[in-house]
Parts: structure tokens; C-alpha cells; sequence
């Protein structure tokens, strides 16, 4: 939260992604912002706010006392998932960690997991694992953003449990295509996200950057492994580049 008690960009795409008039299960809630945010607007009746550590958790009981949402607000010391009741929410939030972080805590207890409507995620690395994590799990992707704060690059995804039918319907589409997917974002390729635009032409300009460098370094193994790895990463982002129907230099 800035001094004017709004949220950062990443945060608030987060709490937009939330569907009005769900309790929400906010794990790793930090100092609680996004929970006081989403009590104040009305868009969430009541938040459990949940955290591994103390001195977070201690900071954001003191800025739920400080907004007087005490009744709306609980905060819980939580482990992911392992302090959570099914039953407590519908939303699930889980942001600002590693994708396979993330994915722990979603495997830790599948039952829980199982439990909320909607997942609300914001991964800071290992995207594509994590897409692809999801589509293997029985979920799919309603709701995508992409920030760029700070000169860094944060996803935003909401995913639904979907049922086998539209996971076979997926499936179809071909491997090739959902690899792109998992890489770059269903939704944000659909709408040809302009965040996602900047994200590839970066992409791409580093991958390049890389190029170069391993050229200087000789015929050796792990350079031409590493050519190789970075040839197939160029030729999904031309392809998402295509999708977008933008160029990336």
C-alpha cells in the first residue's frame, strides 16, 4: 500500500481478480493490505488472512485494528494451507512466491485445495511450470493480467476447477499449442495483452543478447545445449509474437 492507502498495480490486479461477494482465504497475506482492500470496497464479506510467519502476521493484525475490520478481518500463523478449515472461503489467494512454492501448497492437502471455487495466483518465477501444473490438475484459466512495476514482469491468473469434459476439449487443440500456453497465458494471448507484448519483445531481445554470448564461447557441450534450449524458447515466443500479431524487433 502507498501513503495514500491505495495498493501497488501488482496487488491491486490481484484483488480485482477476486469475484464480489466471495470470502476469500488470503495465504501468504503479508501486512494484510489486499484482505483490508477487499473488506473496505465490499467486495469480499469476510477474509481469513493467513501467513508462515509471525512478524507479517503481527503487522497486518495492527493494520486491521488501525482500519477497524477486527469482525471482517481474521488473521491466522499458517503454514499454506495447513491452519485452513474447508468451509472458511470461497477465493483462494496465493501471491508474491515462486510458482513451485505455490504448487506445494496447493498439493500439500488437495482436499482444501478442492474446497475454494476460484484460485486467484500471482507466480513470480517458473510460469510456464505452473500453467502447465494447473492444466494437469483440472483447471483452467478464466482470467489472466500482467503487470510491469518496477521494471519487473508479474502474471496475474484466476483459474476454475473444470470439469473432464473441457479438459478433453483442451487436449485437442494439440501440444504444440498449449505449450505456448503454459509459456505465455491463454487469456493474455487471446486479448493480446499489451503488457504481455513488452514482456516478449524483452524476451526476445535477451535471448538474443544470450546468442551472442554463447557464440564467444566456443563449440563446446553445454554451449550448444544451451543454443538449443534457447532455439526452442525463440521459437515459442515467435509464435506467441504471431498470436499477438506484433513484431519483436
Amino acid at each position: 500500500m502507498t501513503g495514500r492507502g491505495t495498493l501497488s498495480a501488482r496487488m491491486q490486479a490481484v484483488a480485482d481478480m477476486v469475484t464480489k461477494g466471495s470470502r476469500v482465504c488470503d495465504v501468504g497475506c503479508d501486512h494484510g493490505y489486499v484482505p483490508i482492500y477487499l473488506v473496505r470496497q465490499g467486495i469480499s464479506p469476510a477474509v481469513l488472512a493467513m501467513d508462515i510467519n509471525k512478524g507479517p502476521l503481527l503487522k497486518a493484525r495492527e493494520h486491521v485494528m488501525r482500519a477497524g475490520l477486527k469482525e471482517y478481518i481474521r488473521l491466522r500463523l499458517s503454514d499454506g494451507l495447513d491452519g485452513y478449515v474447508p468451509g472458511e472461503a470461497e477465493t483462494l489467494i496465493c501471491a508474491g512466491m515462486g510458482g513451485r512454492l505455490m504448487q506445494r501448497i496447493l498439493t500439500r492437502h488437495p482436499h482444501k485445495t478442492a474446497d475454494f471455487q476460484e484460485l486467484v495466483l500471482q507466480p513470480q518465477s517458473e510460469v510456464y511450470m505452473f500453467r502447465k501444473f494447473l492444466r494437469n490438475t483440472g483447471y483452467s484459466i478464466v482470467r489472466e493480467d500482467m503487470i510491469l512495476e518496477d521494471g519487473k514482469f508479474y502474471p496475474v491468473i484466476k483459474a476454475v476447477p473444470v470439469s473432464p469434459f473441457g479438459q478433453l476439449e483442451k487436449e485437442t487443440q494439440g501440444q504444440d499449442f498449449m505449450d505456448v500456453e503454459d509459456y505465455f497465458g491463454p487469456k493474455l494471448l487471446e486479448t493480446r495483452h499489451p503488457v504481455l507484448i513488452l514482456y516478449l519483445q524483452k524476451e526476445w531481445e535477451n535471448c538474443i543478447k544470450i546468442k551472442e554470448s554463447l557464440a564467444k564461447a566456443g563449440n563446446t557441450q553445454r554451449a550448444q545445449k544451451r543454443l538449443k534450449e534457447l532455439g526452442e524458447k525463440m521459437d515459442y515466443i515467435e509464435k506467441a509474437a504471431q498470436i499477438c500479431g506484433c513484431k519483436l524487433f
